[in-house]
């Protein structure tokens, strides 16, 4: 059987001062020189670290690139308008020639957030499964008419269309809810902070919940986000990425597992060994940081 893989690269903390800004053109053009085949981008609306906003950083790459593929990782549904959200991604996929990968989930565990938005936290679930009806139809149909729980909209039009047409959209997020969401509402899933077995058992209930729903995840439309730094000492490359990968998530087990802090090798071994290697995929590539620091192996671009 052969297997397709697609690596994606997706920004860690960057840097706050005006560095940032040639360090952030001098990545597009890396990606979209190589065979790197995209670029995905965090939301959140607060955050103790930088972090660059998905919609105007897509909307730079794809006025820079003409390959290159790009998408949110992932776009927190509850915290805007599915009409706006809808209006935004049509958009750069028309401009880009149908190059965005959209993806949405409910956002972290992080209840102030959600005050900032205007959002109950207790509504984020029922929000996100809501928004994703109504930003299909936009994509898909001339007029959408929708009385629901929290929208109502009368022959409201999304002009111009999405160049890809059906339009896909991917649910990120590990939970067992995520997964129900991606199967029966999405066209793939993309979690973080999951083991290769998890991740396969997370596409086998994926796969499961779509049938239920009469309905079918492309087998090459599961991906999974990998923290690494790359070094050809793993202990440096652990004492390196440390600082800059978000705690609290996992147990450190897990942790373990499902980054990758060394060679290159590493990261290829530490997949293929696992029976997910019969699950076609894509792999994002979350760097512990955006640039390196040291004349090692490690730092960007990532080999």
């Amino acid at each position: 059987m052969q297997i397709k893989y697609r690596i994606g690269v997706m920004p860690g903390q960057w840097p706050a001062s005006p560095d940032g800004r040639d360090l952030f053109w001098r990545v597009i053009e890396t990606c979209e020189s190589t065979e790197i085949d995209s670029i995905w981008f965090s939301e959140r609306l607060s955050s103790p670290i930088p972090v660059l906003e998905p919609i105007i950083a897509m909307a730079a790459v794809a006025a820079r690139t003409q390959r290159l593929k790009f998408g949110p990782s992932v776009l927190v549904a509850p915290f805007r308008s599915p009409v706006l959200a809808a209006r935004q991604l049509a958009m750069l996929d028309y401009l880009s020639g149908g190059r965005v990968l959209p993806a949405v989930g409910i956002g972290v565990e992080q209840e102030r957030e959600f005050r900032a938005a205007g959002v109950p936290f207790k509504e984020r679930g029922r929000r996100t499964d809501e928004a994703i009806r109504i930003m299909r139809r936009c994509w898909a149909e001339d007029e959408v008419t929708h009385e629901g729980e929290f929208w109502k909209l009368e022959r409201v039009t999304v002009l111009p269309k999405p160049v890809q047409q059906p339009m896909p959209l991917w649910i990120g997020g590990n939970s067992e809810a995520a997964m129900r969401r991606a199967g029966r509402l999405g066209d793939g899933w993309i979690p973080s902070f999951i083991t290769p077995e998890q991740f396969r058992a997370g596409v086998e209930k994926t796969c499961a919940f779509a049938a239920e729903a009469r309905r079918e995840v492309p087998g090459d439309h599961f991906g999974a986000l990998v923290n690494f730094w790359l070094d050809d000492d793993p202990a440096r490359a652990r004492a390196t990425a440390a600082p800059f990968v978000p705690r609290g998530r996992v147990d450190n087990a897990t942790l373990a597992a499902c980054t990758a802090f060394g060679p290159p090798e590493l990261l290829a071994d530490g997949w293929r060994s696992t029976s997910l290697a019969e699950v076609p995929s894509s792999l994002c590539g979350r760097w512990a940081r955006p640039i390196g620091c040291s004349s090692s192996s490690s730092g960007w671009p990532p080999r």
